[in-house]
């Protein structure tokens, strides 16, 4: 498949308020946004021309920006029916879409005060983040990079600052041959990898980090939702990375990872069983159900 750059493609984005072609969809370079990472983003994915859990990622959205101090000039309802109008735009029923929301360039400053707030939409086709190896398994590195803690940076919100640390990580791992990469926390507990969060099968309860220091993902929650209706039980406590040889299963959960199985973490190794696969049929099934029932099984 011919991979084309995200910056020279036919399309539609939706920027402050319009429809312009995607190629005209641009922003000045010195935009604060770019230069002090002033920016919070969403991931989102449709399937049958329904994006899942839609209002949660608005919701996040607009709550993101207020924890960077700024407030993004839409409304939720405007904010959803834009998503959905660059998804009919482009002639998607199925894809991924990216709101962002970022300071603008009227002042160029380590302060914000006085710059506008934009806000862009885009969609494309991505199919499955990790191909056929999502039930076989993925070979998962161990990061030098840590997540910080609360106090130091705002890791509740899904900040594009906070990205780059997931970005050196995923890269070294890339280039070391595995497709991701675990992150410890700045004590040195499991927290998640560059972009999903993830889950352990030990003594057949499923067990995940608590989420204090970084986002309590919205894949995270609907998987936690599918395993109690399965009577699953879920431990959400510290896990120190000494526990990982106590794991039979490990799955990681995010709305591009969807749910994929890992099959190596450093030295250790796993064999996805029954309860990965369980959760991913569910997850499958879950996301191409219309959004009241979504709301029904994850409320």
């Amino acid at each position: 498949m011919t991979l084309l750059p995200f910056d020279d493609r036919d399309g539609w984005i939706w920027l402050d308020g319009s429809l312009v072609p995607w190629r005209d969809a641009r922003l000045h370079v010195l935009s604060h946004g770019l230069h002090y990472a002033s920016a919070v983003f969403e991931g989102e994915r449709a399937y049958a021309g329904n994006i899942f859990r839609l209002r949660d990622h608005t919701e996040r959205l607009i709550n993101s920006g207020r924890i960077l101090s700024f407030e993004i000039p839409w409304s939720t309802e405007a904010i959803d029916a834009a998503c959905a109008a660059v998804l009919q735009a482009n002639n998607l029923t199925d894809g991924y879409v990216r709101p962002i929301a970022w300071r603008g360039s009227e002042q160029l400053a380590v302060s914000a005060t006085g710059t506008s707030v934009h806000l862009a939409i885009g969609a494309w086709p991505w199919p499955s983040y990790f191909g056929a190896e999502r039930m076989q398994g993925i070979r998962v590195a161990e990061a030098e990079w840590r997540r910080p803690p609360l106090e130091t940076a705002p890791v509740h919100a899904k900040a594009s600052g906070l990205y780059m640390i997931a970005s050196l990580a995923k890269v070294k791992a890339e280039q070391q041959g595995f497709a991701d990469a675990l992150m410890l926390d700045w004590r040195g507990l499991v927290a998640e990898t560059t972009g999903a969060n993830i889950f352990f099968v030990i003594d057949g309860e499923l067990h995940t980090p608590d989420p204090d220091c970084f986002l309590n993902g919205i894949t995270r929650r609907t998987v936690i939702s599918l395993a109690r209706h399965k009577q699953i039980k879920v431990v959400e406590r510290q896990i120190a990375a000494d526990e990982l040889g106590r794991a039979t299963e490990v799955f990681l959960a995010g709305t591009a990872a969807e749910v994929t199985a890992v099959r190596e973490i450093g030295a250790h190794r796993f064999t996805p069983g029954a309860i990965t696969e369980t959760l991913m049929k569910d997850y499958d099934a879950l996301v191409l159900k219309s959004p009241r029932e979504v709301a029904r099984v994850v409320a």
